[in-house]
């Protein structure tokens, strides 16, 4: 009686087929260790030439900062022996439950304030033709840039501190687009302000011709222009980065140095262009602003009636301290290098020129104005 039958390797005696199922058999055990190693990346075995924290294993990602306990990272992306980031979890506020609610409400109160208030003013000077004049089409547009400032940061901020606090890759980086954007037109924008107001002080008899109707479009659309193109470059720049040290923001929105810390490649000329962007936009702008309110003071000084001296520095002194704290917050975030970024002192400096600039530009630059004031009485009796 024949035995089992047992195949045999010998090549001598094993006939195409089975070499081919052979080769099936040692390719399977090839794939098999392939897939196994590829588990182990994803279990946060990382090639050595690649560091990543351990807070950013895709397996099981410790609670980030200020989160409760049980917490985790949001999900990243294992790609050629690196984690991408996919999401960013942003810190926010991390205080206790009861501050939180304070904060919150805080922070509603900012966004309803400056949404309501810069929303008035577009409306008022819009239908009242008395109102069309240099100044106040500049205030139009101010108040177009706070609406936009407060409508990417702060939607976001209420609804992390109530729901999650992540926010996807794209999501991030059009935050920081929208922002970039806005804070460059503003700082801009009090230029523009700064020169109307020397002109039409200093130099009334020629206001008409140096501020006519096409040189305010001009210089507004310069405005746009120069800070869209300030977003671009700066935005795109940090497109190119990867992100595989962590995903958590150490911020409560996307801004520019928080995220340079995250990058696990060299953020050097990253940092250089902000730098000479905020030397242009920032220390350049508040420059000569200053000196333009330095020639504004030398014609009220020049002023003879007491009433009239007194008007025109309550004025400028709030503008000046409207544009003093915006400037100085913006130069102190940008103007320094990334590794001295600080968490609770930079998010309170960020609060600054977010959230409380954007709710206070509307009383300091209109609401105040007794035109402004007659034109907002006859849209609500027309009403």
């Amino acid at each position: 009686m024949m035995g089992p039958f047992v195949p045999c390797l010998d090549a001598r005696r094993t006939s195409t087929s089975d070499m081919s199922a052979l080769r099936i058999l040692q390719l399977s055990m090839l794939l098999l260790l392939v897939n196994q190693s590829l588990d182990g990346h994803q279990d946060g075995t990382f090639s050595s030439s690649v560091k990543v924290s351990p807070s950013v294993s895709t397996a099981s990602a410790r609670a980030a900062p200020g989160l409760p306990e049980g917490s985790s990272l949001a999900p990243t992306r294992v790609v050629m022996n690196q984690t991408l980031v996919t999401e960013f979890l942003v810190l926010g506020f991390s205080e206790p439950p009861g501050l939180q609610t304070l904060l919150f409400l805080a922070f509603l109160l900012l966004y309803t304030v400056a949404l309501l208030g810069n929303l008035l003013i577009v409306v008022v000077i819009s239908s009242s033709p008395a109102l069309h004049t240099p100044m106040y089409f500049f205030l139009v547009n101010l108040a177009l840039v706070d609406i936009l400032c407060t409508s990417t940061i702060l939607p976001k901020l209420l609804v992390g501190m109530v729901a999650s606090r992540t926010i996807s890759y794209g999501g991030c980086m059009a935050q920081l687009f929208f922002f970039t954007w806005s804070m460059g037109a503003e700082l801009l924008l009090f230029s523009a302000m700064a020169y109307d107001r020397y002109v039409a002080i200093c130099r009334p008899l020629h206001y008409s011709a140096l501020m006519g109707p096409q040189v305010c479009q001009l210089l507004a659309g310069v405005v746009w222009t120069v800070s869209l193109t300030n977003t671009g470059v700066n935005t795109g720049l940090l497109l190119r980065l990867p992100f595989c040290h962590s995903n958590v923001v150490e911020h409560f929105f996307c801004e520019i140095p928080p995220l340079l810390k995250l990058s696990c490649a060299p953020t050097h000329l990253n940092e250089t262009m902000a730098f000479t962007a905020d030397l242009f936009l920032a220390v350049g702008n508040f420059s000569v602003i200053m000196l333009s309110y330095g020639c504004i003071v030398g014609s009220i000084l020049r002023i003879r009636s007491a009433a009239g001296k007194q008007r025109a520095f309550s004025t400028c002194s709030s503008h000046l301290l409207a544009v003093t704290m915006y400037y100085s917050t913006v130069i102190y975030t940008y103007i320094r290098p990334t590794s001295s970024y600080s968490l609770d002192k930079d998010k309170l400096v960020s609060v600054i020129y977010t959230s409380v600039a954007p709710s206070l530009n509307p009383l300091i630059y209109s609401l105040r104005n007794t035109e402004v004031k007659v034109a907002l009485g006859r849209l609500l009796s027309y009403r």
